[in-house]
C-alpha cells in the first residue's frame, strides 16, 4: 500500500476515525487498533512475510526482558547476542546470501576452483533493514541500561511496527517513540494541521518532482551508451533530485501520518543538498539512519578516541556497512567508499564539526565561500550517485567515463527532453521554496503563515493541483528495496 495510492487514501481516513471517535477513551484500544492497523498495512505487501516481523518482534520483545532480569553481565551478554545474531542472519539470508554465493564463486573461480553455489530465488521482505534496526537499537539499549524492559506486548510491538515507518523509516528509537506509545494521547488541532501541510509538502516532492525525474534519469541510465556526456550529466542531476525527494518525501508524509495521531517521529531530513562540506550533509541526510550507526557503531568502535587513525579507521567500516546497508551490490559498497574518502580530510584535520549551523541563517542569501562550498558539496554528492544508481560497478565507470568526452560540451537530447523542460523549471521553483524554508522543520512549515487565509489556502489548492497535473502511474519508493 504506497502513500500516493487510492488505498491510503482510504486507509488512513478510516483507521482516524476509528483512533480519535471510537477508542479515543481508552489508550489500551488504540494501541490495539494501531497494531492491528499496522499489520494490515504490512500484509498488503506481502502476508507471506507477516511471520518474519511478527518473529523478530517476539524475538526482542523476549531477549529485552532476559537482558534485563539477568543476574550477571555474561548472561546479559548471551541474550544480547541471540537477538544480534538472529536478526542480522535472516537479514543475510534475504538481504545478502546471492551477493556473498556469487562473491564467493567469482573468487573460487580466480583460484581456479569452478563452483557454483545456486542463489535464493526469494523477495526482499519490505522493510526488513528498518523494522531488524528497531528492534537492535531496543535490545543495545536494554543491555546498555538505557532503557527498562517494555512488558506489555501490544506496546512494544506497536514501537516496531508502527505503520507510518514500518517499511522506510524514519528508524526509531525506543527512548523516542516508546514513551509516547505509553502515554494519553489527545487530538491536537494544530498538530494534526501541521501534520496534514508535512503529507501534501511529502506528496508534491514525491508525485511532481522525484517520480518525473524517475522517468528521465531512467531513460538516461538504462541507454547510457546512446547519450552524450552531457545528457548524462542531466540524467545524474535527475536522479540527485529523484532520490531526494522520493526519501524525503517519504518521510515528510510518514512524519505528517504521525502527528494525526498525536505521534512525533525523529526527523530525517534537513535540506542535506544545501551543505557546506561532506561532514554536514552526513549530519542532514537519512539522519536516523546516520545517528543509529553513529550510536550503535562508531562510538562502540571507540569513536574519536585514540588518535587520528582510530576515527579513519572507524570511519571507513561506518560507511562501508552504510553502503552495505542499502544493498547487496558492489556498487553502494564503492559508493559508501567513495563518501568515506569525500569526509576523511575534515576527520583528519578535525574539521568535520565546522559547519553545525544552518546556512545563512537569517538572511536571504549565502555569502560567496558558502555558495562555493555548497555548489562543491553538490557536485561530489552527484558524482557519488552515479555509482548508487548504476546496475553495476562497470557500467558506473563507464557513464563517468562518457561524461569525460568530447560530448560534455554538446547540447544534452534524449527522448522527452521538452516535458523534462517543465520538471526542471518546477525543480529550481522547488529549491527556492526549500532555500526559503530552510529554518523550518521541513519547506512549507511556516510558509504562508502570516498571510491571509485566502491567500495561504489559494497555495495549498495550488499544489494540490500541481500535484493532480503531474501524477503519472504510481512509482513505488526507493527505500522499499532497501
Amino acid at each position: 500500500m504506497l502513500f500516493n495510492s487510492l488505498n491510503f487514501a482510504i486507509f488512513l481516513p478510516i483507521v482516524l476515525i476509528l483512533y480519535w471517535f471510537v477508542t479515543k477513551k481508552s489508550l489500551r484500544l488504540q494501541n490495539i487498533l494501531l497494531l492491528i492497523s499496522s499489520y494490515f498495512f504490512y500484509a498488503c505487501w506481502d502476508w507471506r512475510f507477516m511471520f518474519l516481523l511478527i518473529f523478530s518482534t517476539t524475538l526482542d520483545y523476549f531477549t529485552g526482558i532476559k537482558i534485563y532480569e539477568a543476574p550477571d553481565k555474561a548472561r546479559k551478554l548471551f541474550w544480547l547476542w541471540i537477538s544480534i545474531g538472529v536478526n542480522l542472519g535472516f537479514l543475510g539470508v534475504f538481504k545478502y546470501y546471492n551477493f556473498f554465493a556469487s562473491a564467493l564463486s567469482d573468487g573460487l573461480s580466480l583460484l581456479g576452483f569452478k563452483t557454483h553455489l545456486s542463489s535464493l530465488q526469494v523477495l526482499l521482505p519490505v522493510g526488513i533493514s528498518f523494522y531488524t534496526f528497531h528492534g537492535l537499537s531496543y535490545v543495545i539499549d536494554l543491555y546498555n541500561k538505557r532503557i527498562q524492559p517494555e512488558r506489555n506486548f501490544v506496546d512494544y510491538s506497536v514501537f516496531v511496527s508502527f505503520f507510518p515507518l514500518l517499511v522506510a523509516g524514519p528508524i526509531e528509537r525506543a527512548t523516542h517513540l516508546l514513551p509516547q506509545i505509553l502515554k494519553k494521547r489527545d487530538f491536537d488541532y494544530p498538530k494534526a494541521v501541521d501534520g496534514m501541510r508535512q503529507i501534501l509538502w511529502g506528496l508534491f516532492k514525491k508525485i511532481v518532482i522525484a517520480d518525473n525525474c524517475a522517468e528521465f534519469a531512467n531513460t538516461i541510465f538504462n541507454n547510457s551508451d546512446d547519450y552524450s556526456g552531457s545528457t548524462l550529466v542531466l540524467g545524474a542531476l535527475f536522479f540527485t533530485f529523484q532520490i531526494y525527494c522520493d526519501f524525503s518525501g517519504y518521510s515528510d508524509i510518514a512524519i505528517g501520518t504521525a502527528r494525526l495521531f498525536g505521534i512525533d517521529l525523529l526527523r530525517n531530513f534537513a535540506f542535506p543538498y544545501f551543505s557546506r562540506d561532506i561532514a554536514e550533509f552526513w549530519r542532514r541526510w537519512h539522519i536516523s539512519l546516520s545517528s543509529w550507526f553513529k550510536d550503535y557503531l562508531y562510538i562502540p568502535l571507540g569513536g574519536s578516541k585514540g588518535g587520528v587513525w582510530v576515527k579513519v579507521r572507524n570511519t571507513l567500516i561506518v560507511f562501508l556497512v552504510s553502503g552495505f546497508w542499502h544493498g547487496a551490490n558492489w556498487t553502494f559498497i564503492v559508493w559508501g567508499l567513495l563518501n568515506a574518502l569525500y569526509i576523511m580530510p575534515s576527520i583528519i584535520s578535525n574539521t568535520n564539526r565546522n559547519n553545525l549551523d544552518i546556512v545563512a541563517r537569517g538572511k536571504y542569501l549565502p555569502t560567496v565561500r558558502e555558495f562555493v562550498s555548497i555548489g562543491i558539496t553538490f557536485c561530489l554528492t552527484v558524482f557519488a550517485w552515479i555509482f548508487f544508481r548504476a546496475v553495476n560497478v562497470t557500467h558506473a565507470f563507464s557513464y563517468i567515463s562518457k561524461i569525460f568526452s568530447s560530448t560534455l560540451l554538446t547540447v544534452p537530447h534524449f527522448p522527452g527532453i521538452g516535458k523534462s523542460v517543465q520538471i526542471i523549471c518546477l525543480t529550481i521553483v522547488f529549491i527556492i521554496v526549500e532555500w526559503l524554508g530552510r529554518e523550518q522543520q521541513y519547506a512549507i512549515a511556516d510558509l504562508g503563515s502570516k498571510w491571509p487565509r485566502p491567500l495561504r489556502w489559494t497555495m495549498y489548492y495550488a499544489i494540490i493541483i500541481i500535484i493532480s497535473q503531474f501524477a503519472g502511474e504510481e512509482q513505488q519508493f526507493i527505500y522499499f528495496q532497501f
